[in-house]
């Protein structure tokens, strides 16, 4: 499969991308060149506040102080409730620039200020006060004169918040002015750079998709010449060369079909000439046989060794005639849901039965059914494993492993024989090719016949060191049993 990030895809997303990046970033930046010149001027707003609230708080300290004043100078205290009002006031206000304040200096100076008023407060009511009562004018003085120098630092303390808020006001003003001639400047270069960047996508897209399509093009006109052996040439990592491979790939296929169509049209013009002359041909071979082993029952040798060669041989054509009437004959109709694993076990038995004591061991493993024809089956199977066995020789092993998948069974049958020569592993399963001195090679081109017409296969390679391996591969339904 091909990534989504690949190929064309990913140059077009990497065009597109480049110019949705410009326009991105210059949106980003007059955004945050809005978003930062909106956080300054909130932040002027509020040091404007905090000057205002200072003078204010200002102002109710002189009022503080003059309703003392007002007191002394009166000699009652009839001015006590304004003056409660006025320091209800600063105290007011003192809370409204703590709230507003967030740098330590500023705190610190409004804790001072809350201080100076308490302190404030306490010379009025606790010394002026009571001397203004009881008239002692000298007390009042000398109190009077503490509480001017208080006033005087509150006042301090209230134009240095004062000068802190405009010094942040002007800050706030001249971090907007830069934030926007910065954001200006940006925004006309990535404008500028914009027709720079698609002229460059649009010019990169083109020159890599026209040349592949071309190519394409080319070696879809060849095949459709009729020349199969075309390879379109396009080994890039996209879409592309993606098609390219799967255009090699379906000519090295419709290839392949051609040869096994060929075959397979080789195989029944073979099965029908066989069809057609078998019944002629067994005639004279029973006559043959039957005269040959009435012969040999009265014979003495050596004539009697001779009538078994033409016995043997006789059989011997008998089975080559078999052999090619099962490449035509198509399958009985009905399929049955077939255990593999027993059948393997049937066929392992009667094989060890029918052979020699020390010849090779068969050990069956695994299990698995699939829908078929047992008689076909076990014909497939019993020659695939006699083969083993003769391959692997006496005291040799063959494993037959059944093994299922969920779209497939296979049957896998391995020995510890010499291998597959690699001259013959190309013709293993041609009609007539045999690697042994008696053999029809009808064996396993039978087999592929009867493992295909099943919907299968059967293969076969070598193992270095290790005998060969051949395996059925058959196909199961969902549901694991036979249509």
């Amino acid at each position: 499969m091909i990534s989504t990030w690949s190929g064309t895809a990913r140059r077009l997303l990497l065009g597109f991308g480049a110019m949705v990046a410009i326009f991105g970033l210059a949106s980003w930046v007059a955004l945050t060149g809005l978003q930062r010149t909106q956080d300054a001027v909130a932040r002027m707003k509020v040091a404007e506040e905090d000057v205002r609230v200072a003078l204010q708080l200002a102002s109710a300290v002189r009022d503080q102080y003059a309703h003392q004043a007002h007191t002394i100078i009166i000699g009652d205290e009839s001015h006590l409730g304004f003056y409660s009002e006025a320091e209800a006031r600063v105290l007011e206000l003192t809370r409204r620039l703590r709230e507003s304040s967030s740098s330590p200096e500023a705190l610190a100076s409004v804790d001072a200020i809350e201080r100076a008023s308490r302190e404030l407060d306490g010379i009025f009511r606790q010394g002026i006060v009571p001397a203004v009562v009881r008239g002692d004018r000298a007390f009042v003085q000398e109190e009077h004169a503490r509480a001017q120098l208080v006033v005087t630092r509150i006042q301090d303390l209230a134009e240095a918040l004062v000068a802190r808020s405009e010094g942040s006001i002007a800050a706030a003003r001249a971090e907007v002015e830069g934030v926007e001639r910065r954001t200006k400047a940006w925004i006309v270069v990535l404008l500028l750079g914009a027709p720079l960047v698609a002229g460059a996508v649009s010019l990169y897209i083109g020159r890599s998709i026209a040349r592949p399509i071309a190519r394409l093009q080319e070696g879809a006109a060849r095949l459709a010449a009729g020349r199969l052996d075309t390879r379109i040439d396009v080994d890039t990592p996209d879409e592309f060369g993606a098609l390219a491979r799967q255009f090699n790939a379906m000519t090295a296929s419709l290839t392949e079909h051609q040869d096994r169509l060929v075959q397979s049209e080789k195989l029944a013009g073979i099965g029908r000439l066989a069809a057609g002359v078998a019944h002629e041909i067994n005639n004279p071979l029973a006559v043959i046989l039957g005269y040959a082993r009435l012969l040999k029952k009265k014979a003495e040798s050596p004539l009697r060794e001779e009538l078994g060669i033409i016995e043997d041989e006789a059989l011997r054509a008998r089975d080559i005639v078999e052999g090619l009437l099962d490449l035509s004959r198509p399958l009985p109709a009905g399929l049955a849901r077939v255990d593999l694993r027993e059948l393997c076990d049937d066929v392992a038995a009667r094989h060890c039965e029918a052979t020699a004591i020390d010849a090779a061991t068969v050990r069956v493993e695994g299990a698995g059914a699939a829908p078929g024809v047992p008689a076909k089956l076990r014909q497939v199977l019993a020659n695939l494993v006699r083969n083993a066995t003769e391959a692997a020789g006496p005291g040799g092993r063959v494993i037959v492993r059944v093994v299922q998948d969920p779209a497939q069974v296979r049957v896998e049958v391995e020995d510890t024989g010499p291998g597959i020569d690699g001259a013959a592993a190309a013709r293993l399963f041609e009609p007539f090719f045999t690697t042994k001195d008696r053999g029809t090679g009808l064996g396993l081109a039978v087999s592929r016949a009867i493992a295909r017409a099943h919907g299968g296969d059967v293969t076969g390679e070598s193992r270095p060191g290790a005998g060969a391996l051949f395996t059925l591969r058959l196909p199961r339904d969902p549901a694991g049993e036979a249509p």
